[in-house]
Parts: C-alpha cells; structure tokens; sequence
C-alpha cells in the first residue's frame, strides 16, 4: 500500500480508502453487517488505514459498523465522517444549521465509539444556512476536541474560497472517477494551487467500472445507484461498453480485474490524495486494495483518454 500525507496536517492516508456508503444498508441493496465488518478487517490488513462514513449512510447504521469493527484498532486507523445531510424515510435532506450540527456530532461521536473525529467534511453545501454560521459552529466543536481536521464534500471552488475566508479546511471531497472528470478543470488546479488535499468518491461509477453490467440492470429493491449515478440509459450504454473494453484488454496485461483497473487509474490521477472505494464483502475488499499495486504505464492511460475523448466526452468532461 502507498501512503500520502493530507496537506497541512499528520494525517498519513493510504492511496486507497475504504467508502462505507454501502454499509449502511439502505441505498445499495441488501448488504450484510457481518460480510461488511469482514470487509473492514481485511481493508485493514492489507494497509488501508484510512475509513470513510457519514451519519446519513442507513441514518447511523455505517457508523455503528466502522466501530464495531475497529473497536481493537481504533488508534490505528484514521477515521472520516461528514455533517449536515438527514436521512428520512422519503428524502436526503441538507441541514447545517447550528441545532443540527451539534446533532450530528454528538450522535457520531457516539456511534463511533470515539472521543475525538480525524477529519471530520460538510458533506454538502446547504443553500438555506448561512456558511457563516455553519463554520462558527464547527470552530467551536474543534477547538473542544471533538474533530481534528475540517474538510468539504461537494463544495465548488466559490464555496471552497468562501469557507478559507473564515476557517481553515484541510481536503476536498469530490465525485471523481474516469466517468467523471469534471474536476481536473477548475478545482483540482484550486486544490494544488491551495495546497489541499482531494479524497475523491465514486470511483467506480456506483459498480459500472466494475464491467459487471453486460446489459442496463434492473436494480433491486432498495438499491438506488441508479438515481445517484446517472450512466444506466441507453443513449451512452454502448461507448461505456467500448470503455470497458477497452480497459479490459489492459487489465489483461496486468493480470488484473477491470475494476483494479479504474481504481489504479484513478490513484494515478494529478493532484489526488486517496481514493474512496466501496466494499460489500471480503473478496471485494481485498481486490480494491490490492489495486494499489498496479502502475498504469503513460501508454495505457493515453489509450483510455483517447477512448474518452472519441466516445464518452459529453459524458466524462
């Protein structure tokens, strides 16, 4: 495993980050806690020492998994949580009202089993709460102990700059992911220009980079990637294909798995930190982590790019 340091702090991150989103066992389908505590053990044995989760991952549920998990290891793992998006039975609902900030706090903080949050992200910007407000409140539980580092999920560069104006924020979270680079042209030169760190998610497109999906799934019940990412629809499904394709015949070259493939890709990319994957079980863990390993050569990823911008640029830039 490859480590590097978030910006302006001592947090050494593994390349490859463990997402929990599934985890909360309400929006990716049926996930089991005891295959998910599983996935978090072997993450860990092979070096990722870095966890992701938020209060609106099944309303809590991935929080109270991550520290059952690690309850052994607590010091031996940076642990990243969000703030100010309410999981209802009908909607997500942004909040970062100054009631519901010290909400989340203290029910992550219990639910972690923690006294203290490494790095602790507005998980999303929240038009009808003034950022002022939002900042004074999370200074304050800073200063009280209860969070290390404050970062942004989500945030453009006009928010990133706002948010700098009052306090000081370490990284950025970002949708990022060979389907979506949107990023490369305005805020990841703001984040090297800034020196600050990017721990991008959606890596493999909500499974689709898996190469999986031979034809557009017909998802389950309570599994609803389909609504966040918005790939599965016949007028791309074809040019995604030839992506796969594509990335399947360097996969080959590398003994590797397509999805390997796109998370390397992704750990290569400018300017990124760590990259969030998710995991349901064990093997799934594993092959993520292990994707670590694998070095694109400049040909490949000239290949892949040219591919992009022939096939899927409306789509991917």
């Amino acid at each position: 495993m490859k480590y590097n340091i978030i910006p302006n702090t001592d947090l050494k991150v593994s390349s490859i980050a463990l997402g929990t989103w599934a985890m909360g066992n309400d929006f990716w389908g049926n996930v089991d806690d005891k295959e998910s505590i599983k996935a978090i053990h072997s993450s860990l044995d092979t070096g990722v020492n870095f966890i992701d989760t938020a209060p609106v991952y099944g309303a809590g549920h991935a929080e109270t998994v991550v520290a059952k998990a690690i309850k052994d290891r607590r010091d031996k793992v940076i642990v990243a949580t969000k703030a100010g998006v309410i999981r209802t039975k009908t909607e997500y609902r942004r909040d970062l009202s100054p009631k519901q900030l010290q909400k989340d706090m203290e029910e992550s903080l219990r639910r972690l089993n923690t006294d203290c949050i490494d790095l602790y992200y507005i998980h999303w910007p929240d038009v009808t709460t003034p950022l002022e407000d939002s900042i004074n409140t999370l200074e304050k539980f800073k200063k009280q102990g209860k969070f290390r580092y404050l970062a942004v999920s989500n945030f453009s560069v006009e928010l990133m700059q706002q948010a700098q104006e009052m306090t000081d924020i370490v990284c950025l979270q970002p949708n990022y992911s060979i389907l979506n680079r949107k990023i490369e042209k305005e805020i990841i030169p703001y984040c090297e220009q800034q020196n600050l760190g990017v721990i991008s998610y959606g890596t493999l497109a909500g499974g689709l980079l898996t190469g999986k999906f031979k034809s557009i799934p017909k998802f389950t019940e309570g599994d609803n990637r389909g609504r966040f990412y918005d790939y599965y629809h016949q007028d791309i499904w074809q040019n995604i294909q030839g992506l796969l394709a594509c990335l399947g015949k360097i996969a080959q070259k590398h003994c590797c798995t397509v999805a390997q493939t796109a998370i390397a890709w992704t750990v290569q990319q400018k300017g990124i930190t760590s990259v969030l994957v998710g995991a349901k079980n064990n093997n799934q863990a594993l092959d993520n982590a292990t994707a670590a390993e694998i070095l694109l050569s400049d040909s490949e990823c000239l290949e892949i790019e040219a591919y992009l911008k022939q096939w899927l640029s409306k789509v991917v830039y």
